[in-house]
């Protein structure tokens, strides 16, 4: 039993209760595309001046915990936000993590899916002026992602906002983008709650004009588009949305809040899924989709329900620290030897939430093993002075 610090700032006793989920490989084949977004750990041995040098990558745990989600049926994005990317984890390093990755995956006997994130992050905010310069950016993303052999997820571009840039400036770098890949893209919708550079994408600060552009950029060429992932939190425009896309183009839900019912669907239509709370809930993501494979829509549920309250309080407001919380519970759950981020990352929350989050995952049953979870929660206690 601990004592845990609470919202209201006291402590209070608390001792573990869940039943651990046993991760395993699906039993059958799975009705939904899902996309688990994994963070990446760094060696703080080897590590040196963390907020303004590159991240020294512990490469073995890394692609470990990639390894991980594999064996439990799930693909994997690859060098998305998650990864922190622009916030820790600059190209070089996703590049070679990108490498890493494929070269791990042609070998999984599963054979994964694996999508990766380009962006423009390798050149600063303010060589990227217009619309050739952004789009030369992406393309020395796309070509090193494709010689690797990854699909494409066109991340969002804080360079798009940084010069206000108008929708016929987005058609542009998208039409080419889309159009030249190797095979169907991801297109990629990250709100501002992700990250408030991103404000005002698509050239529209209102949804339903932003949302009626990238379906018009979409229907130009829907063979060319694999799905869109839309991360905007807010489960009846991504319906809507979902509603308009042409066949044959998925909706990848990225709305780490009401994930559950978009991914079930209403009858009609469903979605899919990127997301980060899948690589931190990995046991209860798989065998809940195993479970609505085998049309047991109540086995979904009652696995994925409690998981929900652990998802809105590891991706609460501020949203972009979220990446905390996967880090954390890769941690108590054994896939890491140390709750060290890339540019120190796990200061971005403090120690009440990572309480709340000790608690969730116990009882949505993902703490793998409760007696390691309980004594490193106890170390972080003890760092925040709670003896």
């Amino acid at each position: 039993m601990l004592m845990l610090p609470t919202p209201e700032g006291s402590l209070a006793a608390y001792a573990l209760q869940g039943t651990p989920l046993v991760a395993r490989a699906p039993k059958v084949a799975l009705t939904r595309t899902a996309f688990a977004a994994a963070h990446v750990v760094c060696d703080p041995i080897r590590e040196r001046s963390p907020w303004d040098g590159r991240p020294a990558v512990d490469w073995e745990t890394t692609l470990s915990f990639r390894q991980g989600l594999w064996d439990q049926g799930l693909g994997l994005a690859e060098a998305m936000d998650t990864a922190q990317r622009g916030m820790g984890v600059d190209w070089p390093t996703a590049l070679e993590l990108i490498r890493r990755t494929m070269a791990a995956a042609r070998v999984h006997p599963l054979r994964p899916r694996v999508a990766c994130g380009a962006g423009t992050d390798h050149l600063p905010l303010s060589a990227l002026t217009d619309a050739a310069a952004i789009t030369a950016a992406y393309e020395t993303q796309a070509e090193a992602i494709e010689a690797a052999g990854g699909q494409l997820i066109l991340m969002a571009s804080r360079a798009f906002p940084a010069i206000g840039a108008g929708p016929e400036v987005y058609r542009a770098t998208y039409r080419r983008l889309i159009d030249g890949a190797a095979e169907p893209v991801i297109l990629h919708w990250l709100g501002e709650m992700f990250d408030p550079a991103l404000t005002g994408y698509w050239g529209s600060t209102d949804v339903a004009t932003a949302s009626d552009f990238v379906l018009d950029l979409i229907a130009e060429n829907p063979a060319k588009v694999d799905g869109i992932k839309i991360s905007l939190l807010d489960q009846a425009h991504e319906e809507a949305f979902r509603a308009r896309l042409p066949e044959g183009v998925r909706l990848y839900t990225g709305d780490d809040f009401n994930y559950a019912p978009l991914i079930e669907g209403d009858g009609t239509r469903y979605s899919h899924a990127l997301l980060g709370i899948f690589a931190a809930i990995a046991p209860a993501a798989s065998q809940a989709l195993e479970a609505l494979a085998l049309g047991d829509s109540a086995r979904f549920n009652a696995l994925l329900a409690p998981t929900v309250p652990l998802s809105r309080e590891i991706f609460r407001a501020p949203t972009r620290f979220y990446k905390a919380g996967i880090a954390f519970l890769a941690w108590l759950n054994g896939a890491q030897r140390h709750f060290i981020m890339p540019a120190g990352f796990q200061s971005s929350r403090d120690i009440t939430h990572y309480a709340s989050v000790y608690r969730l995952a116990d009882q949505a049953g993902l703490l793998a093993e409760p007696a390691l979870a309980e004594a490193r929660m106890k170390t972080l206690l003890a760092l925040h002075g709670i003896d």
